[in-house]
């Protein structure tokens, strides 16, 4: 039976996708450019501040960061991670790896967070929200680079770009669980003395909700700082360069040492932050 001949292909799928690529590429460019605008003056202005700013003072600052919030030892663990990185010749390649997650995590928390509040406070919406996140989850890096790469053009704002589609998803689904854990009781509490919904919302539910908000900052970190090399593939500067040019010249040695500063970088990242949450 035709119906179950699966040796040709039916349902030319790819070649509508392809269609549709296109019909936006010719028809929406100038909007797709227009998107990259506060993308690339955020990420134009960290880099600007990371490379005036002498090196002393960045690890000077960020190991604040780490005895505020995590402690002696991450202090420490900070300080000897990026003093390693600077006398392996990537301190530059770190410094924009670090505006390029900043700037990732920035916008994936201005967009992640208020969706993950409405998710949290409606049924409705969280089941129609629901499909699109497991798709941003499952789908498999390489496949954003593509249409990226068409609508917004290579370089490093297209790996940010592609980047938030990668990293938002747990922003989102742990505010939504946040907000759906805090107890039914504390709320009613609430609107029994007056509350608004909106007072509700900014006294009661995102407080108690905050540590489950802080951990969902803490995975797109991870999964922003997991791009990076992804990310190099299409022009993106960084940390993912060294890594790309050793798999690309097999020099094990460059690739190495590129792939030691990601690890690094996300192990501090991840204790000041994790320390954050906790605070």
């Amino acid at each position: 039976m035709r119906l179950f001949n699966f040796e040709e292909q039916l349902i030319p799928l790819d070649e509508w996708i392809q269609t549709f690529v296109d019909w936006l590429v010719l028809n929406y460019r100038e909007f797709f450019q227009i998107i990259k605008v506060p993308v690339e003056v955020s990420l134009d202005g960290l880099e600007w501040l990371f490379f005036t700013l002498p090196p002393w003072l960045i690890i000077a600052v960020i190991a604040f960061a780490a005895w505020r919030y995590a402690g002696k030892q991450v202090t420490v663990f900070t300080v000897l991670t990026f003093l390693l990185i600077g006398y392996l010749g990537l301190w530059e390649h770190t410094m924009t790896t670090l505006a390029m997650v900043i700037t990732s995590v920035l916008f994936c928390a201005v967009a992640g967070i208020p969706l993950g509040i409405m998710s949290g406070r409606s049924d409705r919406f969280e089941m129609i929200l629901r499909p699109f996140l497991d798709a941003m989850q499952t789908t498999p890096a390489f496949v954003y680079l593509i249409p990226v790469v068409m609508l917004f053009s290579i370089g490093t704002v297209s790996g940010i770009l592609a980047t938030i589609v990668f990293a938002l998803p747990p922003i989102i689904r742990l505010t939504s669980l946040g907000i759906r854990q805090v107890h039914p009781e504390l709320i009613e509490a609430a609107i029994a003395f007056g509350a608004t919904p909106g007072q509700v919302l900014r006294k009661v539910q995102f407080p108690l909700a905050l540590p489950s908000v802080m951990a969902g900052l803490n995975q797109t970190i991870m999964m922003a700082l997991s791009m990076v090399v992804i990310a190099a593939l299409i022009g993106a500067g960084g940390l993912g360069n060294p890594v790309v040019q050793g798999l690309n010249t097999l020099e094990i040695g460059l690739a190495t040492i590129g792939g030691l500063s990601i690890v690094l970088l996300a192990m501090v990242l991840d204790r000041i932050t994790q320390g954050l949450a906790k605070k």
